[in-house]
């Protein structure tokens, strides 16, 4: 991350979505949110798994469980 305006992610699987406030990405260690305002996608390498967001950003958080169980999917973590 550079100066909370730029990102570039690496590990992505999917977009999963996105809008002018978060991101939502599947990547190979769970779901990450990114939020924050005025962001967008500058760059999508589906090959490499990069994705490179740019705007100001607040958050950045993993929604996997923390005792190490990997993440059983970002909707059961919505309806638990």
């Amino acid at each position: 991350m550079k100066d909370r305006k730029t990102i570039e992610i690496t590990g992505v699987k999917h977009v999963e979505s996105f809008d002018h406030e978060e991101f939502l990405l599947e990547t190979v260690m769970g779901f990450l949110a990114i939020k924050g305002t005025r962001l967008k996608m500058k760059n999508l390498n589906v090959e490499q798994g990069i994705v490179a967001i740019e705007g100001k950003i607040f958050d950045i958080s993993y929604l996997d469980d923390q005792d190490g169980e990997p993440a059983k999917g970002f909707f059961s973590k919505l309806f638990k």
